[in-house]
Parts: C-alpha cells; structure tokens; sequence
C-alpha cells in the first residue's frame, strides 16, 4: 500500500476535488456567520445619484457587547451589595461604556459624512420606562443610625416638573405677616419629613439640550416651554421663540443693541475696569435670560447672574439652560448667599429695585459684597430720564452713595458709575451721626446663611485684606490673604495648604481627562458640592474644559467662600440638609468628594440625593468621592432613582478607605 502524500492528491476524479471544495465553503460559511453573532449590527450608506439614505444591515437586531470583553478587568458594576470582606482590584482606566446604541449619519452627495444635522432626541438606550412602584419598609432610628430603604422612587405629578422646594412652597407663603419687602420670593423650606420623596420629571417633549457655545444664542423650546417672557420683552431683545426653538439675540432692556455694544460702552467710560483682568467675578441683579453674563464670559470673567421667581417666571431657568452660570435670589430681607467682598463689579440694568428705600439698606447689601475698590454699574430710567419723580430718585441716589463714600465715577448716557473705597478712612471722617453707620467691630460679614439685612456699612479688613487680590488669570493659583482669616485646624502653613489642594485636584483631574476621557462627556454647568477652597473648579480651568462650576461650601463646615472668590471663581453657601435654590434639571455634572460621610450625621442621605436627581439633566453624570461606610446607602438610593451606577478605585489602590461612585441619570418616562 503506497503511503498518501506527495502529489496523489491531484490524481483524484474531478468530482471528488469539486465535492471537498464544496463542503470547504459550506463549513467556512457556518463557523462565519455564528462567530459574528455576538459582532455589531453594520450600518450601510448609499449616495449613489441619489438623495442620502441610510442602509441598515439585517444583523441589527443581534445585540453585541465587545466593550465588556475589552474592559472585563477595568470597570466593575456595582452589584447588589457593594462591600464584603475579599477586597477588589478596580483600576479607575476607563469611562464605563455606554448601552449598545443604534448610530446614524448622513452621508453628502461627495460621500462624506457630514455633521450639521440637530441632535435632541435621546437615544433609546438613555430612555427608561419608570413605573410607580410601592415603597419598601422604612427603618426608625435617630439621625445617625435611621435609614429609609425604597425599592423604587415614585414619579412626581407632572405639574412638579419645574418644582422648586424652597420657594414654591406656598403653604408657607400663606402664612407670612407681610410680603412688601419681597418675603414671598425669599427661602421657604418644607418641614422635617415633609420634603422631597419623589423624582421630577422633564417636560412631555424634553430633548437633549443643545451644547455649548451654540446653546448661548438658542434652546429647545419644550425644555422650557414659557412664553410670558417673550410676550413681555419681546421688543427688547431679550428672547424670541422660532419654531421648536427659543432665540437669544444678546440683547436687554438697557441694551437693546447688544450685550456687546454694552460692554464695550462700559469699558469706553472707565477703562480701569479692564473686564478679564482687573475685573473677573461679576454679579449680575435682575438678569433677565443673563445675555449680560453670556456675553462677559467670551471676556475671561465669569458672572454669578441673579433673579427672583417672580413675574418673569424661569429667567434663571434660560440662563442655565443655555450654560450660563445663574442662581434664583432676591434682594428682600435676608443677606445673599455670597461672602463679603466678592464680586469686582455688580451691575443692575432696570432691575426694578429701589435702592434707597429703608435708608439704602438693599444698596448696603451691595456694599457689603463688593470688593474695595469694585464699581456698581446702574442703568436705569433715573441716571437718564427728565422727568420729576425720576429726577428726585436720581437726587435721592446720589446723596445715599455719598453718605456710603462711593465715588461718583461718571455718568454716560444711560449708564452710571460708581466706584467703592479701599479701606474706612472715608467712613470715618464722616461727621458724627451720619447714617448709615459702620456696623459693630463683632459684626461678621460672612455670616449669610438666614442673616437678616443690617442697617449699616460693612467694614472693610485693615490692610487692604480683600482688595488686594492678584490680577487674573494669575489670581487663580495666588493664595490670597484672606487665606489666614479662614478658621480652619491647620497645623501647617495655610498657603501650603492651599497650594496641596490644588496640586491634588490637578493630578486626579488630569487622571480623569485621560482615562475617562472627560473631555467627550458634556461637561458645562458643573456644581462641586464641598468646594473647598476651590481647587476642583481651578483644575478644570486648567485642563482647558469649556465648563464652569458653582462652589458649594456646606455650612457644617468651615467657609472658606470668600478663599474662592480672592482666586477669581464663584460660589455660595448652602446647607445639604436644605434645597438648592435652582430649577431642575440645570447641571451637567455633580462632583461631592468627602460630602456624605459628613452630612450623614445631620440629615438623611436620601434627601440630598433626591435632590442631586432634581437639579440634575438627565444625561447627566454624578462622581462622589467617599469612605466606604456609606457606599452602600449611596449604591442603594441609587439604584431606586434609576442611576445607572459604577464603583472604583481611588488612586490609592483597592486597600483604601475611599472609593469613587459614578453614575449616569437616563431620561424617565412615566
């Protein structure tokens, strides 16, 4: 028997060479199409002579999900207990991935792919269907110890959706004594155990917002769907509504030909001003939809824009719509949030408040925030109007800054300037019984959260403490001298510990951008909710992200809010176990390092989730830096908001103390 090799093989009948070629191709086919069961559905584009079209293959139905192959060894999911006693490697390498998600193109008549087409819609795999479900039991226990355990939050009504706690609370509105100084739109909150229990929903028609820069000049219409103020300022350039959009011209009812215009006016009449250099934090009163504040940005300063809910309803709520940074405040009987000596400039274009009244006390509150040596801009029918009762207001105005020894500046047109003092020597000169007074050497002019207004001039710190910051953009990493008035245990030096916290945000900052890659997640109205002494929102600036960030500092600890604004940055103060004065769904990103393991000792940490999911856009991202003790809360009260939720590992490695919770908010239709 002759061995089978060399080339016996081609002696062989033709058909037997046909027939093995054929059962060679039938198997390669089989193994092929199984093996690409589990491979992504294809997408086909067809320009040929025709208009673009798009193809879809018939796999696309077959579900695949290569990510979790590629990263099996980086991220992990949140299971149903986060914790137990084996420790676990999860290296913080990558962005979790998105849900597999049908993408679409169009494809130009050249066949290229083109990108000016609109995007709103969410994708279906950041839709979810929220059923109303039953509660689950609830646990009784003092602030420590209780917990509240849901399976599933409920949907709030649908009239909820703009809800705001603290100043829609009209049971509480009802019941004040008065509302001539504006009471009604000052904080109001629920009762204990009557807040929040229920997740506000968006709007029927809610779509993707549009991103920035182009959400400066137009918004979707049903994410905001009022139209009183274009009915109202429509002729002044304010806002208009073009089809399913709302348009921004830039435009105000001082400066109807545009914020641009406006500034360069300003910056014509005092050039000391200098808007990015010597002037960097503005704030804006009766900020209409915030043009003013949007336009300055494009200037290297960032401006806290502010308005009541009033009348104009949602003013705020366009503002932050279209990422700008705006908070909902009045000027009634309390102090504002902000510290002593924060803004360079506030500025006030028909902002209707009467300045003078009570012997100037709503004009000492400006006093009290703003820098020595900042300006007070005020536009407004008195500075420019001959007519009686607006002459007497303008005498009245002019006497007030005087007794408050501002330095009438210039005036241009419809514009008025003044300018604030350096330090009291002009303040004490005064004669004697000039009102109003200097407040009390042990009157502190930080002390914001439910202070009531003072009748008397701040004083100003001995040494040019608070006006002497740098010029920016160097202010942002200089430690200012307000540093060492800050009451904090610092057992080194305050300036080091100013500069620590920046080198540690920077380094964790600049890991994120790398192997999360932050720099493809939307990432503009950015909220630090423990802000410290800044550092979070500084490292962001330094990566170059295109987003700003309101600092929160709690009031359970200490304030370090005026630290913030001496480096060029804005803030408030707030209590977590409270509501946050904003409209839902304002904020892109939601950054809490080191906030629950403390708060948790005051009030619920449900209640301050709630609340994140309320101010929160859906598509919108949570990263909280925590101790482990209260992982497991937070994974469960997440999970019963529909976040889709993922732990990591800090930098510190798998033995630390810390971990890193990131969730995504998906869109929740009822």
């Amino acid at each position: 028997m002759k061995p089978f090799g060399g080339g016996e093989v081609f002696k062989t009948p033709l058909i037997i060479k046909i027939s093995a070629f054929f059962v060679l191709a039938v198997t390669s086919f089989y193994l092929g199409e199984h093996w690409s069961d589990g491979y992504q559905q294809l997408i086909f584009f067809t320009t040929a002579r025709r208009a673009p079209s798009v193809s879809i293959s018939p796999n696309r139905d077959k579900p695949f999900n290569v990510s979790a192959l590629i990263h099996e060894n980086q991220t992990q999911t949140v299971p149903e207990k986060t914790l137990n006693t084996a420790p676990f490697s999860v290296p913080p390498s990558s962005h979790p991935p998105p849900p597999p998600l049908q993408r679409f193109g169009i494809v130009n008549e050249n066949g290229t792919m083109s990108d000016e087409f609109e995007v709103g819609e969410f994708d279906e795999g950041l839709v979810e269907d929220w059923r109303n479900e039953t509660e689950a039991e609830g646990v009784d226990g003092d602030v420590d110890s209780s917990r509240v355990r849901v399976t599933k939050f409920q949907l709030c009504p649908r009239a909820m959706s703009e809800y705001i706690p603290c100043l829609d609370n009209e049971e509480a509105i009802k019941k004040l004594k008065s509302s001539d100084k504006g009471e009604r739109f000052e904080r109001h909150c629920p009762e204990e155990g009557r807040g929040l229990n229920c997740l506000v929903p968006a709007p029927s028609k809610y779509r993707t917002p549009i991103p920035w820069p182009k959400s400066r000049d137009e918004v979707w219409f049903y994410n905001v769907p009022h139209t009183r103020l274009v009915e109202d300022k429509g002729g002044q350039n304010w806002i208009a509504r073009v089809k399913d959009k709302f348009k921004f011209p830039g435009g105000g009812t001082q400066f109807i030909h545009g914020a641009n215009e406006y500034l360069d006016h300003i910056s014509k009449m005092i050039p000391e001003i200098a808007f990015g250099h010597h002037t960097r934090v503005v704030l804006d009163v009766g900020c209409g939809v915030a043009s003013f504040g949007a336009y300055l940005l494009s200037r290297n300063v960032i401006t806290m824009s502010i308005a009541p809910k009033d009348v104009h309803e949602n003013q705020i709520q366009f503002a932050l719509e279209r990422g700008v940074p705006a908070m909902v405040a009045a000027f009634a009987t309390h102090r504002l949030l902000y510290p002593s000596q924060a803004f360079d400039l506030i500025h006030c274009s028909r902002c209707r408040i009467n300045w003078t009244r009570d012997d100037g006390i709503l004009l000492l509150e400006v006093n009290r925030m703003l820098r020595g040596g900042g300006y007070f801009v005020w536009a407004a029918q008195p500075v420019y109007k001959h007519e009686e009762i607006l002459e007497e207001q303008w005498k009245e105005m002019l006497n007030l800054t005087t007794r408050l020894c501002w330095d009438f500046v210039k005036k241009d047109g419809y514009i008025a300037i003044w300018q604030k003092p350096y330090n009291n020597s002009c303040y004490l000169s005064r004669e004697e019984g000039t009102k109003p007074p200097l407040c009390d050497q042990d009157d502190d002019p930080d002390n914001v959260w439910y202070a009531d207004l003072k009748s008397c001039i701040s004083r100003l710190p001995e040494n040019g403490v608070g006006a002497n910051v740098t010029m920016w953009p160097a202010r942002l990493q200089t430690p200012p001298s307000r540093l060492q008035s800050i009451q904090i245990d610092a057992y080194i030096s305050r300036k080091e510990l100013f500069k620590a916290e920046s080198k540690y945000w920077n380094e964790i900052i600049a890991s994120y951008v790398r192997s999360l890659h932050w720099k493809k997640i939307r990432l503009r109205n950015v909220m630090d909710m423990r802000a410290g002494f800044g550092g979070f929102a500084a490292a962001l600036m330094e990566q170059n992200l295109d987003s700003w960030v309101m600092n929160v500092v709690p009031v359970s600890g200490p304030n370090t809010l005026p630290v913030i604004y001496d480096r060029g940055l804005i803030g408030v103060l707030h209590d977590w176990c409270e509501p946050f004065d904003t409209y839902p769904r304002t904020y892109d990103f939601l950054h809490a390092a080191g906030l629950f393991s403390i708060e948790r000792k005051r009030c619920n940490i449900s209640s301050i989730m709630l609340e994140m999911d309320r101010i929160l856009r859906p598509g919108g991202h949570v990263y909280i830096r925590d101790t482990l003790a209260v992982m497991d809360e937070l994974q469960e009260n997440a999970k019963a908001m529909g976040w889709h939720v993922t732990l990591r590992d800090t930098s510190e490695g798998p033995y630390a103390s810390y971990r890193i919770l990131t969730a995504d908010k998906h869109l929740l239709r009822g």
